[in-house]
Formats: C-alpha cells, structure tokens, sequence
C-alpha cells in the first residue's frame, strides 16, 4: 500500500497549484494526485463548449508564483488549460498525478494518525488504496458527470437537438442553423456571441436578466507595465491592480447596489441600439453580486445583439414543439439545436464520503474553519475558491496556509490538526450567493460560523493577513501528538 505525506485530489487549477506550492515550501514532503479524468485541467480541460473563456482576469486567476504572460488577460478556455498543464510540467508535478483515479472514499484512524484513501480507477474498475498523513481536497464543488437541466415540458417531440455546455458534442455543427441559448448566466453570455458567427440566427431565451459589465479582453495599463518592467516586478504590481479594482468595485456594490445599478444599466444602455429594452431584458430584480457578475469581453454580446445575428428574449417556456419552442406569451422560437446554459449541480468534495475514527462526516452538519478545514475532521484541507474574484486568489491562500500547519506540524512535535466548531452563534451557507446552482446545492457543503476564523468575508486583503500571517494556533483549532488518547469530535 502506497503511502504519501499529503494526498491531493484533483489535478485542476487548484490542484496543480496546490502541488507546487508544495514542492516550494515543504519540500521535504512526499505526495501525489489523484485525478479522476484522464488530463490536468478540471473545469478548464471539461468545458468545451464555443467560446469558453474566463471571467476572471488571468493577472488573478493565474498563480501568484506563475506570471501570466499571454497577450489577453480574458483568455479563452484553451489557453488556460495549457497554462495549468505548462505549469504542472514546468514545476515536476505532472509525474505525480494518477489519471483515471476517482477518490470514492477516505477513512481517518486517530491511533495511527493517517487517511486511509479508496480510489476507484476508471480505467480498469480496479480499486487502488492509498494512505497518506494529510488530505488535501481540490475538487471544486460542482458535479462533472452532469450540468444542471429543468424539466422543459414536451422536449420529446422536438425534432432537432438539444445539448447541454457542460458535455459539448465534438461531433455539433451549428452552421446556417436556429440555434436557442436557454439561460442569461455566463455559460449563455459566452455562447450567444460565439455561435452567432457561423449560425442562422441566434436567441438567448432569459427567464430573467443577469448584470452584464462590458471589458477589454487585452488590460491597456498591464501592457504599459509589463513593457515598463521586468516580469517578476510587473506581474505583481498589475496583479494587485486588479485585486483592489476588484475588490472596489464588490464594495461599492454591497454598500451602494442603486448606484451601482445605474452605472451597469447605462453602460449596457450605451452598447445598444437606440429603443432597446434595457429595463426588460438587462435589469436584474436583483442587487448586484447578489449573484455573480457576467463579464463580456469587448462587448462581443452586444455586437452580435447590435448587428442582428443574435437577440435576447426574455419569457418563460410553455411547451417544445418539433419546430422549435412556444413561450408562455404565445411566440414561438424556431429551433434546428437549442442548448441548455441552465447551470451546474453542486456536489461536495467530488462526491467522496469521509469518515473519522468510524464516524460518517457529513459535510453539511460541520462548520468551515477559515473557509478550508471542516470541524472535528483532523488533517484535512479543501480549497473553495472565491465567489466576487478570482478563484485562485483564495486558491493560492489556501496552499500557502496548508504549507505553514504542515510545517507547525513539525515543528512542534504534534502530527494531528483539528479545527474546532464554534461554541454557539448562527450557522449559515459557506457560499453566499442567491444564485439558482447555490439554492439548489448549498444545503450538502459546510456551513460558517458568525466570526473569524470561522467566517469567510470574501476579501482578499483581509484573508491575505489571516492566512499568511495570522496566527496558526487559535481557538478554532487543536495540535495533538498521533498517540492522543481524544477522539476526534465530528459530530461538533
């Protein structure tokens, strides 16, 4: 039986990240990663779908210790995941990673002080069982095998094809076809422009509208600077640039949402052709960063909808037909391909349970400790990225923050590690956003206390001194030698 001192599951953005912050600050320790698919990448190696790209600026979303060199800083989905594999060879991981390695389940003993690790191999169907001192969770918190799809009434009798974006067949031609995008989320935002230029026609079908913020898909400052400057200088000073605009601009969201509101409004008002219904089909009931943010890069949307290769519709489905689909308002929307943007299902550590001294966890029932521990679950890390930035600003903390209690672990003379619950106070979601994949799937994740350090406050700046310099040993949390007597409390 194979043994590692920390065990990574998932060999995506975070995982990969994770890994080499390993090899860089403790590298004396042992690991692997166990990868469920057959290549490095995770979300960015799935979404294949036309025009992925993120939404987050790549001076954020690429790691703090791997400058972003490429010419766009909205980068298209290809790009990225080139970027992670680069990295992952460049810094010796990928010889570590275990493709085909699906963690079904993972057992704690306190006596022996160690992760007794199931993995089913997808492969060969073989079960390999892996132990290792620390467990370390970067799977993300959607499910992979499928996207989210409603029940759309008299979809059998539709004659043509509906896809869903999470699985985009290889095999799709859209061309001179009536393609309908159901969903206004980013998914949608990004495939309505995307397909329009080879499509018929193209129409995004909105139950209701998302904010929608217009950006430069190439940072004109970050081009002055890198030219300026030398890499390791200019990568960081345009990295805080946009950590601070960011976060600026989530701030004066929560504390001004009419102002806000406003200025999203005229901006989308200004991209439009005069007598569009902005109010109707680009105004949310909603605040903004009630729900995330959709970033359109170079307006490419608002082209399409400006040129007449695409349209917004806003109303709700009565029924499919063969031809098309009928809205409750009585149109109906020809359709040779309709495509289901209709979001993601939540699932909590990629679907692997857990169990500590033989004590089922449920993951629900426990409270995040600094949003990356779960209480009463000894050695053990999981890695939820930020909601209002970039997911491996919080990803970079995180893998930093493992790396110091690994190396407190020996310092002290202690093998063990485990966060505490709160003694008291409310308990709310771990993710706080009202978005549809949120309501549906926040009940299985971890909840958060009321206060550090068992709150997330989605501030970088403010995590970024908890974690790389706040104290290690808190109330929230307990160092044990592996031959302690006490049990670990899971049910906290």
């Amino acid at each position: 039986m194979d043994h590692v001192d920390v065990l990574i599951v998932g060999a995506g953005l975070s995982g990969v990240g994770a890994a080499c912050h390993l090899r860089r600050r403790c590298p004396d320790k042992t690991y692997a990663l166990l990868e469920a698919r057959d290549a490095v990448g995770g979300t960015w190696d799935l979404f294949r779908y036309p025009g992925v790209r993120s939404d987050s600026d790549m001076f954020t979303l690429g790691y703090s210790f791997a400058p972003w060199t490429a010419p766009k800083t909205l980068a298209d989905g290809e790009t990225i995941r080139e970027y992670v594999r680069r990295t992952a060879d460049e810094h010796d991981v990928t010889r570590h990673i275990r493709f085909r390695h699906r963690v079904v389940k993972a057992e704690w003993d306190g006596r022996q002080a160690r992760w007794t690790v199931h993995a089913r191999r997808d492969d060969t169907a073989e079960t390999t069982v892996l132990t290792c001192a620390f467990l370390y969770a970067c799977t993300g918190y959607y499910r992979y095998e499928a996207g989210y799809t409603p029940h759309l009434p008299g979809q059998e009798r539709f004659a043509g094809r509906v896809v869903h974006p999470q699985h985009w067949p290889a095999d799709l031609d859209h061309t001179g076809r009536q393609v309908v995008v159901i969903g206004s989320g980013a998914t949608a935002v990004t495939l309505v422009p995307a397909l329009a230029g080879r499509a018929a026609q193209v129409t995004m079908l909105q139950r209701s509208p998302t904010y929608l913020l217009a950006l430069p898909s190439r940072d004109v400052l970050a081009d002055t600077v890198r030219r300026l400057l030398p890499p390791r200088l200019a990568y960081p000073v345009v990295r805080w640039k946009n950590v601070l605009l960011a976060t600026a601009n989530y701030q004066l969201s929560r504390r001004a949402p009419r102002l806000v509101r406003g200025l999203l409004r005229r901006a989308v008002a200004r991209r439009l052709p005069a007598g569009y219904d902005v109010d109707r089909h680009f105004t949310p009931r909603y605040d903004p960063w009630d729900q995330r943010l959709c970033v359109v890069p170079d307006g490419d949307l608002f082209t399409a909808l400006s040129d007449g290769r695409a349209e917004v519709v806003t109303d709700t489905i009565d029924t499919f037909t063969e031809q098309g689909i009928r809205l409750t308002s009585g149109r109906e929307l020809p359709a040779d391909v309709v495509v289901t943007a209709t979001g993601l299902e939540l699932l909590a550590l990629g679907g692997m349970t857990l169990r500590v001294d033989g004590v089922d966890v449920d993951p629900a029932r426990t409270v995040a400790y600094k949003g990356m521990m779960l209480s009463g679950v000894p050695n053990f890390a999981m890695t939820v990225g930020y909601t209002n930035a970039s997911w491996t600003l919080k990803a970079d903390l995180v893998a930093g923050y493992v790396c110091r209690l690994l190396r407190h672990l020996d310092r002290s003379g202690t093998q063990v590690v485990t966060p505490l619950a709160p003694p008291d106070g409310p308990r709310t979601p771990l993710i706080d956003l009202s978005s549809g994949y949120v309501r549906r799937g926040v009940g299985q994740l971890p909840r958060q206390g009321n206060r550090t350090p068992w709150r997330l406050h989605q501030n970088y700046v403010r995590d970024l001194l908890l974690m790389r310099y706040g104290r290690l040993t808190d109330v929230g949390v307990r160092f044990d030698r592996a031959d302690s007597a006490r049990r670990s409390p899971v049910d906290a």
